[in-house]
């Protein structure tokens, strides 16, 4: 079973992460976050959950207005070709959410460690971040320190690299 929300808080109150979240409309797209903007200050995630050819899952954390090129995305994350998307079936048994939920604190439910993480360096640029605690129904800020601290708490590396264009 996917960790719960109230799971993924506990989890970071026993690493002594502080966040904060806010309730709103469900959300499934960069588009409907957009109109939140100026109530929740920071950089806003887009997450891309792509797989290669091997079987290779990677999550993509950049910001929502982040342009990142499809076609040449495998050579800077490591792929072993060309990525998709991951099916929804693979979303929900690695990262326990679903389509339009997809986090970053997703990595909690990773316990196999199958999903790598790259994290955009503009998008860590920003002192708060922003993202789905699991669901698509709230939006909690994290710092940036606190968010690389989580990923490496649930046995990922943090992997900073410039992704967007």
């Amino acid at each position: 079973m996917p960790k719960t929300e109230a799971e993924l808080f506990a989890f970071l109150a026993d690493l002594g992460i502080s966040v904060s979240t806010v309730r709103h409309p469900p959300l499934y797209t960069v588009a409907d976050s957009q109109s939140l903007r100026g109530e929740i200050p920071g950089g806003h995630t887009k997450n891309l959950f792509l797989k290669d050819k091997k079987d290779n899952f990677f999550l993509v954390s950049v910001g929502e207005d982040a342009a990142v090129d499809l076609k040449q995305i495998h050579t800077i994350i490591g792929a072993a070709s060309r990525v998709s998307f991951g099916k929804p079936e693979m979303l929900m048994e690695l990262l326990g959410v679903i389509p339009g939920a997809v986090t970053v604190f997703g990595l909690i439910n990773d316990t196999q460690r199958r999903v790598k993480v790259v994290l955009d360096q503009d998008l860590m640029a920003h002192d708060v971040i922003n993202a789905h605690p699991l669901i698509n129904e709230a939006t909690t800020s994290i710092t940036s320190a606190d968010l690389i601290r989580f990923v490496e708490a649930t046995g990922h590396d943090a992997a900073i690299l410039k992704v967007s264009a």
